[in-house]
């Protein structure tokens, strides 16, 4: 029980590490980008999928999905 909740914790920290601004070694490209954004959103998926018995591929495909999407919601820093 404590493991499921350290992997969802720790995904939801890999998650929000999708919204950090700025580069990566000498700022050569942006963290906050939509792909960025599907990327991190798929492995979160992945994850949690994982740790509570769902199908990894669709914690993934439901993960890429809502990454990409959140470039648009108000209220998140904008992609680049």
């Amino acid at each position: 029980m404590v493991t499921k909740h350290i992997l969802i914790a720790s995904a939801l920290a890999l998650s929000l590490a999708g919204c950090v601004q700025g580069g990566g070694y000498g700022n050569s490209a942006p963290l906050n980008s939509a792909a960025v954004r599907t990327v991190g959103g798929a492995a979160t998926g992945a994850l949690i999928a994982g740790a509570t018995g769902g199908s990894k591929t669709q914690g993934a495909l439901i993960g890429a999905v809502a990454g990409g999407v959140s470039c648009g919601i108000p209220g998140l820093p904008n992609c680049y």
